[in-house]
This record gives C-alpha cells, sequence and structure tokens, in this order.
C-alpha cells in the first residue's frame, strides 16, 4: 500500500509547528530566551562605558552593572535547569550605578 506523499508531509508540518509540550517547557524556552537576551547586553554595555568621559566627577559603574547583570542572568538559567522550584535566597542587586 502506497501512501500519498501529503500526509508525511502533513505530519511534519504539524510536528515543525508545534510548540513545546508543556507549560513547564514553554517557560525554560522562555528563560533561556531571556538568558541570551541578557548576554547580549555585554556588547551595548562596553560600547556605553567606552564613551563614557572618565574626567566626569560622578560616573556610571559599569562593573556594577555587569555584575548586576550577570547575576539576573545566572538566577534565570538557575531556575530553567531546575527540576523543581524551590525557594532560594538571592542577594540584592546593587541597582544604584553611580560613584
Amino acid at each position: 500500500m502506497r501512501y500519498p506523499i501529503a500526509i508525511p508531509v502533513a505530519v511534519l508540518a504539524v510536528l515543525a509547528t508545534s510548540g513545546p509540550a508543556t507549560a513547564a517547557d514553554a517557560e525554560r524556552e522562555a528563560l533561556a530566551r531571556l538568558a541570551h537576551e541578557l548576554e547580549a547586553l555585554a556588547p551595548l554595555v562596553d560600547a556605553a562605558e567606552a564613551g563614557a568621559e572618565p574626567a566626569e566627577r560622578v560616573r556610571f559603574r559599569y562593573d556594577w552593572l555587569r555584575r548586576d547583570i550577570r547575576r539576573v542572568r545566572e538566577g534565570v538559567l538557575e531556575h530553567a535547569a531546575a527540576d523543581q522550584a524551590e525557594p532560594r535566597r538571592y542577594d540584592p542587586l546593587r541597582g544604584d550605578y553611580r560613584r
């Protein structure tokens, strides 16, 4: 018995367009994208720092910003990789980047 070519093509189309299997998979996928976007901020921070005037009396602390972005990214990835969400304690973010 020969199957028409349309059946395998239809099955492949459904599989290719189907989203994550569960809500947890969807959340993990979104968190992975978020972590990637946070990592993509590094060149923007570098460019801003390169344009900063070093002689300014009040300077923006790019090192503090980088640390906070890294901590947020690590927290996102840790949650995405966790099998079971458990309460954790995290140190507060700096939030104030002027010195």
